[in-house]
């Protein structure tokens, strides 16, 4: 893999399977059987793959099958952590045990999960194999130019102020029994928008500073919710921010597009 190869990113899956693989198509890097045929390009999903629709363990297994695929040819498939992956391990792994948040607030994690729109049977059809993957992604990521995160927050640097640093110090929560410790995770991934408004570029910067790049790529608040466009009307991402920030999240569980979007 070379900067020069093809470089693409997708985020917020949310169990659309059909719509992931038909937008992989519309971009060379799948066929009608939804193998590769991408050769050396890159591939990264920005997280985000379960929950509000029905397909998440589908489109994981897409996801490993694909990078097997990709790797034989000189590319690469992978993804990262997002809020979801989170909520759904976190089920998985401590169900309807009770806990204390930091706020003194009673939570479950089960509980949490089907209000966001997880479906149970995702639970039961996971692998072992399978979680262990997804415990070990990274939440973060430098290709290239590009900063690529899950969500639209600053919150990564309270993990750590390198890449390194941030994924190591995550892997070691998703590798615990403690609730809380996930709970947290959770919550810091879900914060949004942090970059909108007047303190946007500086809080951009800050996360470039810190882990390299030269613009932040992320999904997890949806562009019909950070603009006035509706689900059908995005066609493509938002640069915003003072062109520091780029948002590839289409909206595909309001019934917008799943964006697959080239960087390079």
């Amino acid at each position: 893999m070379s900067e020069s190869s093809p470089l693409f990113v997708a985020s917020d899956v949310h169990g659309h399977y059909d719509a992931l693989t038909e937008a992989l198509r519309g971009r060379g890097l799948v066929d009608g059987d939804a193998k590769w045929t991408g050769g050396d390009a890159r591939l990264w999903i920005l997280g985000d793959l379960f929950d509000r629709g029905e397909e998440g363990v589908a489109v994981v297994r897409l996801l490993r099958r694909l990078a097997g695929q990709a790797a034989a040819e000189g590319g690469h498939v992978d993804t990262l952590v997002g809020n979801h992956e989170v909520l759904v391990l976190g089920s998985r792994r401590f169900g309807d045990v009770a806990f204390t948040d930091v706020d003194g607030m009673d939570r479950q994690f089960l509980h949490w999960w089907v209000l966001n729109g997880g479906f149970e049977d995702d639970l039961a059809e996971l692998t072992e194999d399978e979680v262990r993957w997804l415990e070990t992604r990274r939440v973060l990521h430098v290709v290239d130019k590009s900063l690529l995160v899950h969500s639209d927050t600053e919150s990564y640097l309270g993990y750590g102020r390198s890449e390194e640093a941030v994924n190591a110090a995550v892997r070691k929560i998703l590798a615990s029994d403690e609730p809380e410790e996930w709970w947290q995770l959770f919550r810091e991934l879900t914060r949004r928008h942090e970059f909108m408004g007047e303190e946007g570029p500086a809080r951009v910067r800050s996360m470039l500073r810190s882990y390299g790049g030269e613009e932040l790529v992320h999904g997890h608040s949806t562009i019909p919710d950070t603009t006035e466009l509706e689900p059908s009307q995005v066609t493509q991402a938002r640069r915003y921010c003072d062109g520091l920030a780029l948002n590839v999240d289409g909206g595909v569980y309001q019934g917008g597009k799943c964006l697959v979007v080239r960087l390079n």
